[in-house]
Parts: structure tokens; C-alpha cells; sequence
């Protein structure tokens, strides 16, 4: 962990095909915060939506999560999700670490209950909840670390 940033703010994402959750927090507070959900259809338009993103909360770091089933086998999704933190690292410059994100939705979809929020308006928000549980699955490994 010694090439990771001390101070700045992280993006971290919970990825998907049509949809991709983002969460923010920064790496002094360890706190991690939904951010939104990005609708997408491509490559190309998954990094056109994270651009504008990238310019107001200036990253040092990217965290994504890594699927994987619960015996330990790569998810399907894996390389896609490998090849998406290749790419933020290609075009915005900044350095992305994948972290295991199993049961994360599952992580997501309880915190959403416990706060009341059900049906529909849960649908809209487990993405970005999802990457708020991989983002701060990331901050309590790396604090446990230093």
C-alpha cells in the first residue's frame, strides 16, 4: 500500500453493464458516501459519464470492485471489471485498485431496508450503495494494513 495516496478523495465503483454505481470519500476520513449511478450502454459512454465526475472531485485514486462467486471462482464479469480500472487509469491518469466487492449489492440491498428505503426507489439506488460498501470495504482493509 505504499504507492496509495495518503490524502485526497477516492471514486470507487460498483460496475455493471447497463449500470454502474459510484461512490466518493476521501482518504484522510475513510468515510465512504453514495455518489450516483451512471446509466450506460458502452465502454465509451461508461468513461464519457465518469469524466465529469473525475473534474469536480479531482480522484487520486479509483477503487473497483472485483466479482467474484462464493467459492472463490472469478465472476463472469471479472475481466470486464478489470479492464474498466485499466482504462480509468489510461484516460484519466490515476491509479485504480480492485477490490473483491462479493455480496456487496446483497450488503446494499439490507442497508437500504434498514433505512426504510424499499421496491422502486431502492432499485435506483443500490448501485451507488453498492460502491459505497466496496469503497469503504476498501478504507477498513487499507486502515487495518498501515
Amino acid at each position: 500500500m505504499s504507492d496509495t495516496p495518503e490524502l485526497g478523495n477516492v471514486l470507487a465503483f460498483d460496475f455493471g453493464e447497463r449500470r454502474v454505481g459510484v461512490a466518493v470519500g476521501a482518504l484522510q476520513l475513510r468515510l465512504a458516501h453514495p455518489l450516483t449511478t451512471l446509466t450506460v450502454r458502452s465502454d465509451a459512454e461508461r468513461i464519457a459519464q465518469v469524466a465529469p465526475l473525475v473534474g469536480e472531485w479531482e480522484p487520486v485514486l479509483f477503487v473497483v470492485g472485483r466479482p467474484a462467486h462464493s467459492d472463490g471462482r472469478a465472476h463472469e464479469l471479472a475481466g470486464r471489471c478489470e479492464r474498466f480500472a485499466r482504462r480509468l487509469t489510461a484516460t484519466f491518469r490515476v491509479p485504480a485498485v480492485l477490490v473483491d466487492e462479493t455480496l456487496s449489492s446483497h450488503a446494499a440491498a439490507l442497508s437500504l431496508a434498514e433505512a426504510g428505503v424499499r421496491g422502486r426507489r431502492q432499485g435506483e439506488m443500490i448501485d451507488q450503495v453498492a460502491a459505497q460498501h466496496i469503497l469503504q470495504s476498501y478504507f477498513d482493509s487499507a486502515h487495518a494494513a498501515a
